[in-house]
C-alpha cells in the first residue's frame, strides 16, 4: 500500500502542479487581456478627444458666420433672439447685423398689423412673402433690403 500511497502522492503532486501551471498561464493571459484592454481604452480616448475637438472647432466655425446667424434670426422671435445674442460682442459680423435688423422690423410690423383687421390680415400675408424674400437673401449671402421699407429699418434699427 505504500507503493500506492507514493503513487497517489506523486499524482496528486503533478495535478498539483498541472493546477499552478495552469492558474499561472491564466493569470498571464488576464494581464495580456488587461494590457489590450488598456491599449484600446487610450485608443478610444484619444480618438473621441479628437472627434471633440473637430466638433468644438466646426461649432466655433458655425457661429462665428455671419449668414447662419441671419438665417437663425428669421427663424420666429427665439431664433431672432438667439441670433442677437450670437452676434454680440467680438463676434459681431455686419451681415447677421443686417437680417437681424430686417426681422425686427418685420416682426414689429406684423404684431402692429395684427391688431388692424381685414387689411391687417392682407398686410401681414405680405409680411409673409417679404420674409421669405429676406430669408431667401440670407440663405444666398446677399445683403437685399426688404422692398419700400428695409432701408427704414436698417436707419430706425442701426444700434444692433
Amino acid at each position: 500500500m505504500s507503493d500506492d500511497n507514493k503513487n497517489l502522492s506523486d499524482d496528486l503532486d503533478d495535478m498539483i502542479g498541472d493546477v499552478k501551471e495552469g492558474a499561472k498561464k491564466a493569470a498571464d493571459k488576464a494581464e495580456d487581456l488587461a494590457g489590450d484592454a488598456k491599449a484600446k481604452a487610450k485608443e478610444v480616448y484619444a480618438d473621441a478627444k479628437e472627434a471633440a475637438s473637430d466638433f468644438a472647432d466646426d461649432a466655433k466655425a458655425v457661429l462665428s458666420d455671419g449668414k447662419n446667424v441671419a438665417i437663425i434670426a428669421h427663424i420666429t422671435l427665439i431664433g431672432w433672439i438667439i441670433a442677437l445674442i450670437m452676434n454680440s460682442g467680438d463676434k459681431k459680423t455686419e451681415f447677421a447685423s443686417f437680417y437681424i435688423r430686417q426681422m425686427l422690423g418685420l416682426m414689429l410690423f406684423a404684431m402692429v398689423l395684427s391688431f388692424v383687421p381685414v387689411i391687417g390680415w392682407i398686410a401681414n400675408l405680405v409680411l409673409i412673402v417679404l420674409w421669405i424674400m429676406s430669408l431667401v437673401g440670407a440663405l444666398s449671402g446677399d445683403k437685399k433690403e426688404t422692398p419700400a421699407i428695409g432701408h427704414l429699418f436698417q436707419d430706425w434699427f442701426k444700434s444692433l
